[in-house]
């Protein structure tokens, strides 16, 4: 069950260090996801090829708040954990308070940190704790006008998914 996939922290290092142990290739990405896209699931299939076991941290409402203004998130963490979890490549879905993912990999301890082509490593503030920790940082594509900021955009504009290219 997509439930059953929503963890919390303490489990996802519990399973993260039983999949090491296992020789199992840990993979980690995270993200606001507030409107889930063609580029989400397709950075989420990326993300998963580079291990056994794929960890996506969600931001929590508040964080995402933070983030991104008092307008976002649009949809509730537990929608998106459970629409993030529903996806195949998916393994678990752990929610964060953090602006950053910084503690949530110092728990999970991945082999593999994930981000979007829009992200450089050494902009990423994660990137020296997951090269101390023995990790890697991998830059999957991204693809081109879908982004989330963009698809609010359009929508307030009114304009159709036809116009987005």
């Amino acid at each position: 069950m997509i439930e059953d996939k929503i963890i919390s922290r303490e489990e996802a290092a519990r399973i993260a260090a039983e999949a090491r142990r296992a020789s199992r290739k840990v993979v980690f990405t995270n993200g606001c996801f507030d409107i889930i896209h063609v580029g989400h699931v397709k950075c989420l299939e990326a993300a998963r090829s580079f291990g056994d076991l794929l960890m996506v941290g969600i931001n929590s409402d508040e964080s995402v708040r933070r983030l991104k203004g008092p307008e976002r998130p649009l949809l509730p963490e537990l929608d998106r954990a459970a629409t993030i979890a529903g996806l195949e490549s998916v393994s678990y879905v752990v929610i964060f308070e953090e602006p950053t993912p910084e503690a949530l990999i110092e728990a999970i301890r991945p082999n593999v940190h994930v981000k979007g082509g829009d992200y450089q490593p050494e902009d990423m503030p994660e990137t020296p704790l997951v090269r101390r920790l023995g990790g890697e940082v991998r830059i999957v594509p991204v693809i081109s006008g879908r982004s989330t900021s963009a698809i609010i955009e359009r929508a307030k504009k009114g304009d159709s998914c036809a116009s987005s290219g």
